[in-house]
């Protein structure tokens, strides 16, 4: 049973190793995504203290809302940029209606209306876009279809173009966004609201001007992050369960670390993966569905502000 568990799996990827890169491929693919579905999180942490528990609905929200006006006969790119308007009006409504009524309450209480968020979300999704599963207008949005085979050690590694495309465009958002926080005058405005509310304001920041930036930002990466899983897979409801593996990615790189946000999304990507394929066999599969929570309560119990989180020290 120890061979099996310690030494088999190595014995495999040793032996084949053009598996072993297919693993990591899938994962890694995998694992930029749920790094660009956690800087969501981490942009409205950042900026507010509220954890947006309401991150894995817009990310269905923004998808149905691409597909279903193109079903209503708006061409892609119209109905893309028009997605683009929905979110920020989103961000302006909660802002208004959620945020702005709540200033200065317990963290909870925000925490809590988030939630109400998602199940509103839910139900006005359903109501204007139905409940069935969607196909992602992959092909009308110019994304490429089909497979690239590539011989290599020994054997063959397919590549999905969705896959590489996926993987290009949630890297250069991430980069992009991370040179956003560094380097822009917003960025470092975020950066001070998300040090101090107070001493933001006094400097003449405007927080409610801040929070619509956030949201809006959370909402564009919430579109790419639906375009982009939907189409290796479609559009439903369902997709809320993939962008909430986005929770461990956070507890392992930090909730406010957008560096972390990417070095947890791969470690949790490549990992499900690799547990999946070598180890999945030895429990009866299944493995993905768990194993990122597993690592994350390890980290909890050892580490609970992640890789590139503060530790912070509350005297009292």
């Amino acid at each position: 049973m120890l061979y099996n568990i310690f030494i088999d799996p190595f014995v495999q990827m040793a032996g084949a190793p053009d598996l072993l890169v297919q693993a990591l491929w899938d994962g890694l693919v995998s694992g930029v995504l749920y790094a660009l579905i956690a800087l969501g999180f981490v942009l409205i942490f950042k900026a507010s203290g509220v954890f947006n528990f309401a991150q894995g609905i817009m990310v269905v929200f923004a998808a149905l809302t691409l597909v279903g006006l193109y079903e209503k006969g708006v061409p892609a790119y119209v109905a893309l940029a028009l997605t683009l308007v929905v979110m920020f009006l989103l961000a302006v409504a909660v802002e208004r209606v959620v945020l702005r009524p709540l200033v200065n309450q317990p963290d909870i209480i925000l925490f809590m209306a988030t939630f109400g968020l998602t199940y509103f979300l839910i139900g006005f999704g359903e109501l204007v876009f139905g409940g069935n599963p969607k196909a992602m207008i992959t092909a009308q949005l110019g994304l490429p279809r089909g497979v690239i085979d590539v011989e290599m050690l020994g054997g063959r590694v397919s590549f999905q173009k969705i896959d590489i495309a996926a993987a290009v465009i949630a890297s250069i958002m991430v980069a992009a966004l991370a040179v956003f926080f560094q380097k822009t005058r917003i960025g470092r405005a975020l950066r001070a609201v998300a040090d101090s509310h107070k001493a933001a304001l006094s400097v003449g920041i405007s927080l409610n001007q801040i929070w619509v930036i956030v949201w809006f930002a959370a909402g564009v990466v919430a579109l790419a992050a639906g375009i982009m899983w939907g189409a290796r897979s479609e559009v439903s409801f369902a997709l809320e369960i993939v962008a909430l593996k986005a929770l461990p990615v956070l507890v392992l790189g930090g909730f406010t670390s957008v560096p972390g946000a990417i070095v947890g999304g791969l470690i949790i990507g490549v990992g499900e993966k690799l547990g999946e394929f070598y180890w999945g066999p030895l429990v009866g599969g299944g493995i993905e569905t768990w194993l990122a929570y597993f690592i994350a309560l390890a980290f909890l119990l050892f580490r609970p502000q992640g890789l590139f989180g503060e530790k912070i020290i509350e005297r009292i």
